[in-house]
């Protein structure tokens, strides 16, 4: 009998959990997980972090709805397991653009902001030099991470279309 092969969940997530310190409570603040049909990932339980007599227990692990994701939290609330801080955990693709030529610092703010428009970014860093005093130029970094590839291309397409209607030099980095 062939075993079926497990789809990959749409959500990973880290949450940090704090439970009593006796035994059993690492444990008990897992099984939960499948309890809801999730998928553990990764534990670490931190004997050496403590707040209010609870251990800290970093889990990441993948769900598949926000449903199961909401499910497990009143499952934790009810067993007295406290939830520090929970996120999702997602692949980003980092990217950097170098612009050099003329111009100032509100015609990045629109670059940024009509980059926000054509896809979603995660992190956005920006940083420019003054203006060189003989021929007015300057260079601006332009570091993006976004949390699709196909975002990458479309920033790519963005950056290059505006740069050339700017009479810029842009110049793009490596996918890392």
């Amino acid at each position: 009998m062939e075993k079926p092969i497990r789809q990959v969940s749409e959500m990973k997530v880290n949450a940090e959990l704090y439970v009593r310190d006796l035994p059993g409570q690492l444990v008990g603040s897992l099984e939960p997980i499948s309890m809801v049909n999730g998928n553990i990932v990764g534990v670490v339980h931190d004997r050496e972090q403590m707040v209010n007599d609870r251990i800290l227990v970093s889990v990441t692990f993948e769900v598949d709805t926000a449903a199961q994701l909401d499910e497990l939290k009143d499952i934790w609330k009810s067993l007295d397991i406290q939830i520090g801080s929970m996120g999702s955990v997602g692949k980003t693709y980092p990217m950097d653009y170098l612009i050099l030529g003329k111009f100032d610092g509100s015609y990045l703010d629109t670059l940024i902001e009509g980059a926000a428009k054509t896809v979603h970014l995660e992190s956005v860093d920006v940083g420019y030099s003054a203006r060189d005093t003989k021929d007015n130029k300057r260079s601006a970094m332009i570091s993006v991470e976004v949390s699709d590839r196909a975002d990458v291309d479309k920033l790519d397409v963005f950056f290059d279309e505006s740069c050339r209607k700017n009479k810029l030099i842009l110049i793009k980095g490596v996918l890392r």
